[in-house]
């Protein structure tokens, strides 16, 4: 936890690849990180920090902010609730897909420290971005009079497995498993389920066109290359919107994946549109707007 000096909260959730599988989880290193050092270790180096982290940069919106972090390693997507065997044999594993108890664990304690939050800017890169929506109906549901934003950035791709079922806000109607298959749901019900429930938080989403990081992520689960997860995650954004009136987009070129842990936060613009304004409206209540690069559409 960064200290601020208003009533305004940033919550980070932290990104760093997932597993689903024997073969994904056998090389969980490779794929994913399963320890908090390198974490632990950003927080405490004296090496100046970036994006959203950059105190020093006249352009960021969060200086006089509290910022807490939600650290990751469990492959999960922030969505884990479970112990999982891998391969069973004598060359099995274990794993410990236990996101959820961590952020249920972090989240307990912000709810017991702010009473009453003003604003909430709710955030995560990658893996990060799938904790962000999912955690911020817990974070709407739990401070009702606070401005919700939920900025997910750089994750609109496929979810798979189980181990998250028990994660998910049971109260929603619309995503109650005891009510609804989940596993028959994508990420953009998540986001007109938890939308509908909240509609006067705001969320959102950033991705570039062709994302290499995700559409990495996508070749590991069966895809088929660059071009069919562009197509994926264009009918994923449209299906969100076309649904939810609380939900906007702003889509760069380029192939980058993250971007509010990068000083590129303050200089990325696409359609005319910097990406800095962009989050300055969503947080101002001006904003709403979804940006699309020139020639992305299709």
């Amino acid at each position: 936890m960064r200290g601020g000096s208003s009533n305004k909260l940033v919550i980070d959730f932290f990104g760093g690849g997932a597993c689903w599988n024997d073969t994904t989880c056998s090389v969980a290193d490779a794929i994913f990180t399963d320890s908090v050092d390198p974490i632990r270790d950003a927080v405490t180096s004296e090496d100046p920090r970036p994006g959203i982290y950059n105190l020093e940069h006249p352009d960021n919106p969060f200086t006089d902010w509290y910022h807490a972090v939600i650290p990751y390693c469990t492959g999960d997507i922030h969505w884990g609730d479970n112990t999982v065997v891998y391969n069973p044999g004598p060359n099995g594993f274990t794993i410990g897909h236990i996101g959820a108890n961590n952020a249920r664990a972090v989240l307990d304690w912000l709810f017991a420290e702010f009473s009453a939050p003003e604003q909430v800017f709710v955030t995560g890169c990658s893996a990060g971005s799938y904790g962000s929506i999912l955690w911020s109906a817990y974070i709407a549901e739990q401070w009702p009079d606070a401005e919700i934003i939920q900025f997910g950035d750089s994750g609109a791709g496929v979810i798979t497995e189980s181990f998250f079922l028990d994660s998910f806000p049971k109260w929603i109607d619309a995503l109650g498993p005891a009510q609804q298959d989940i596993l028959g749901k994508e990420l953009a019900d998540l986001y007109v389920g938890i939308g509908d429930e909240y509609p006067n938080a705001k969320f959102s989403q950033f991705n570039t066109l062709a994302d290499g990081t995700q559409v990495s992520y996508f070749d590991f689960m069966g895809g088929g290359g660059a071009d069919l997860w562009t197509e994926g995650m264009l009918a994923s954004i449209a299906n969100i919107e076309s649904r939810q009136d609380n939900f906007c987009s702003y889509l760069a070129p380029g192939d980058r994946h993250c971007i509010v842990t990068r000083d590129e936060l303050y200089e990325v613009e696409s359609d005319g549109v910097p990406l800095i304004d962009w989050i300055n409206g969503l947080i101002a209540g001006e904003g709403g707007e979804s940006v699309v690069c020139e020639g992305c559409e299709g």
